[in-house]
């Protein structure tokens, strides 16, 4: 397989850092990102603090069509996996 297809594969990790994009279009870049993802595929989710408030908007916008895993959570910033389901 070609280097050019590599995004079809569902266990592609893409990475998301938050902390560089200014906060008014943090969350549309996150919700854009998200709807790019093929099933299968994971948006891992870097930034300075817990976004809960935005974690509210995507489970009202995706329900169960996107996973939620934690796997860094503390004061110095989270990590976060999106599963596109």
């Amino acid at each position: 397989m070609s280097q050019a297809h590599l995004h079809l594969l569902p266990e592609q990790i893409y990475p998301f850092d938050a902390r560089g994009i200014a906060k008014r279009f943090r969350h549309a870049a996150i919700f854009g990102a998200l709807d790019a993802l093929n099933s299968g595929e994971t948006m891992r989710f870097v930034n300075d603090h817990d976004p809960l408030p935005l974690l509210d908007q995507l489970t009202q916008r995706y329900g169960d069509d996107v996973s939620i895993q934690y796997l860094e959570r503390g004061p110095a910033g989270v990590v976060i996996d999106f599963v596109r389901t």
